[in-house]
Order: structure tokens, then C-alpha cells, then sequence
């Protein structure tokens, strides 16, 4: 493949108007920012800076996050993050993004969840007024924490109503927590009684069961990866029949072993099964993934066509938690491209 083949196949693929479902505000931050930042707080760094992007495997990770996130201690930190996501989306040709912020890992900001959620928001707005792109923003869960903690979470984003939250939503390693569906169920009903969307991490680091608890017992909007229910053909089949999509993330499936190559994740064979697909970054900064790039590596790996790819991205659109006047915009673009 030529370097101007690459380059004209990265412009046509930033000029498709898509959204992207699944992406981590923790997993935004760059490794000169977090040095900077570090250093003006007296915070030794896990590994040489060059190295810092550098995991061993996901519990590695998440405990990267923790650090990084306990950075961010101040609103400026926090809004400069929140302006970056937005460019880092519009550099990839993103119109609308579901942005999903976990109150767990941002250590300064524990008990002050309405000043976190402003602070993010002020960024946000101040990158929409530059023409930035939009995002919704899926306050999350961590597995480890408790059933009351959970309600207590949901009763609170209700009591503040706030404009920029979309959806509840629940990370975290599945492997390390074990089943969490029943915990959390009470939490994710009311999440729907109060108009909330919901969206899962589910078969990661967990099999088709946790996809199983995410559909039946926490009434699953979107599936947050949903990779490993291909494991179990029935579950497959009912994804399919009742079109729950999968917000699916291949480089970050292969940068933290849950598959070893791209030919071997199995991204096309729920697609060709029926499963509603999209494909997403993750922790773009963190695992050096594009939206851009994600698209290309399916199409050259699975061999999509410009129809599988707009289909694709009408699911991404589709799927998102956008009001319906940004959806509309988004699918009549996607028709002209």
C-alpha cells in the first residue's frame, strides 16, 4: 500500500460522517501532558516517559488511569483535557461523540461530582463554540464499588439533571470483580425510570455471561466491546434479533490481549451474523488509536467495501445517545459521502 493510496484512503475516511459510541475522557490524556503535570505535582511516573504508554495487560492499565486522572485536580486541567477530546474528535472527522467519564478515577474531584462535571462541560462548550465536535457524556460506574453506591450515583445525577449528561453507564475489569449484573441491577432500572440511556462494558474481560447480565438484568441500550459474545452462538443470535450494538474497539482489544491480531478478532463474523457493529478508540491517547485509523484497519483487515464501511458508520450514528436533530444532520451527510 502506497503512502498516497494511505493518505487519500485516511482523507475519504475523515470525510465520513460518522459518531463514535465508545471512548474513555481518561484515556485522553497524552503523555507530555501527564509528565507536565506530574512534575508540577511531585508525582513520580510509573515508567520512563517514552515508556509511559507501555501496559503489561488491562489491570496495568486501569491502574495507570487512577494516576493520570489524579492529575487533572483543578477545573483548568480539567476543561484544557475535556477542549483536547473535542479537537482530537474533529481531527477525525467525528460529528457527534458519546464520551464516557468515570467520577472513580479522578481522585481530586471525589464528593465535588456537579464542580467535575461543570468543569468538563466548560471545556466542552468552549470547543462547540469553536466548532468543535458535540458530546454527550456516560457518567460511569466502576465494578468494584457497591450496590448503594451505585443508587446513590443514579439519584444524584437525576437530582442535578445536568444538560451535557446522556447516560449511566459501568467499567472496569470483569475478570478481577467477577459478576456484577444483580449489584448493579436496581441501580440501571432506575437509571431508565429517569430518562437516562444505559451502556455496559461487557464481554471483554468477562465471556457471554457478562453480555448476558448487561441485556437482562441491566437493560442495555449498547454494548460497551460485546467481542466475546461471539463464545455463544444463542447470544449471538439474540443481539442480532433484537439489535443491541456493540461498541466495538480492535486496537484496543489487541494492545490488551484479549485477542492476539486483528484477523483473529472476531469484529466481521458478528457483522456478517447480523450484530450491529461500530467501531471506536477507547482510550485513543493512551493505546495511540484514531477513529480514522480503526476504519482503515477493519477495511484493510475484513476487506470492507464503501457500503459495509457507510453501514458501519450509519450503526455508529444510529447507536449514539445524539438528540435527534444531530442524528438526522449526521444520516443525511452519510447518504452524500
Amino acid at each position: 500500500m502506497t503512502a498516497s493510496f494511505q493518505a487519500t484512503e485516511a482523507s475519504r475516511l475523515r470525510s465520513l460522517p460518522k459518531a463514535e459510541v465508545h471512548l474513555h475522557l481518561e484515556g485522553c490524556f497524552d503523555a507530555d501532558t501527564i509528565a507536565r503535570w506530574a512534575r508540577a505535582e511531585g508525582v513520580a511516573l510509573p515508567r520512563a516517559q517514552e515508556d509511559l504508554f507501555k501496559f503489561s495487560g488491562l489491570a496495568d492499565f486501569l491502574g495507570f488511569l487512577d494516576l493520570a486522572c489524579g492529575l487533572a485536580a483543578t477545573p483548568e486541567r480539567l476543561a484544557q483535557l475535556s477542549y483536547g477530546l473535542a479537537q482530537r474528535l474533529t481531527d477525525n472527522g467525528t460529528g457527534y461523540a458519546d464520551v464516557i467519564v468515570n467520577p472513580t478515577h479522578w481522585h481530586a474531584w471525589h464528593g465535588r461530582l456537579s464542580a467535575m462535571l461543570d468543569a468538563i462541560d466548560g471545556g466542552l462548550r468552549a470547543a462547540e463554540q469553536d466548532g468543535l465536535t458535540r458530546v454527550g457524556l456516560c457518567v460511569s460506574l466502576l465494578r468494584t464499588q457497591t450496590a448503594d453506591e451505585s443508587i446513590e450515583l443514579v439519584e444524584l445525577l437525576h437530582a442535578m439533571r445536568h444538560p451535557r449528561v446522556v447516560a449511566l453507564s459501568v467499567d472496569g475489569n470483569e475478570a478481577t470483580a467477577g459478576r456484577t449484573g444483580p449489584r448493579f441491577a436496581e441501580a440501571f432500572r432506575r437509571a431508565g425510570q429517569h430518562g437516562l440511556r444505559r451502556t455496559v462494558h461487557a464481554g471483554e474481560s468477562s465471556g457471554p455471561e457478562g453480555v448476558w447480565d448487561a441485556v437482562n438484568l441491566l437493560g442495555a441500550d449498547r454494548i460497551d466491546h460485546g467481542v466475546r459474545a461471539i463464545e455463544d452462538p444463542a447470544l449471538v443470535r439474540m443481539l442480532a434479533e433484537r439489535q443491541i450494538p456493540l461498541g466495538i474497539c480492535p486496537t484496543s482489544n489487541l494492545v490488551l490481549g484479549v485477542y492476539p491480531s486483528i484477523e483473529q478478532h472476531p469484529l466481521e463474523r458478528l457483522r456478517q451474523a447480523g450484530v450491529r457493529v461500530s467501531v471506536n478508540t477507547d482510550d485513543p491517547a493512551l493505546l495511540d488509536a484514531s477513529l480514522v485509523g480503526e476504519y482503515a484497519l477493519c477495511r484493510q483487515a475484513f476487506g470492507w467495501t464503501d457500503e459495509v464501511t457507510r453501514a458501519v458508520a450509519q450503526t455508529s450514528i444510529d447507536a449514539s445517545f445524539a438528540c435527534a436533530d444531530v442524528k438526522r444532520e449526521l444520516l443525511d451527510a452519510l447518504q452524500r459521502w
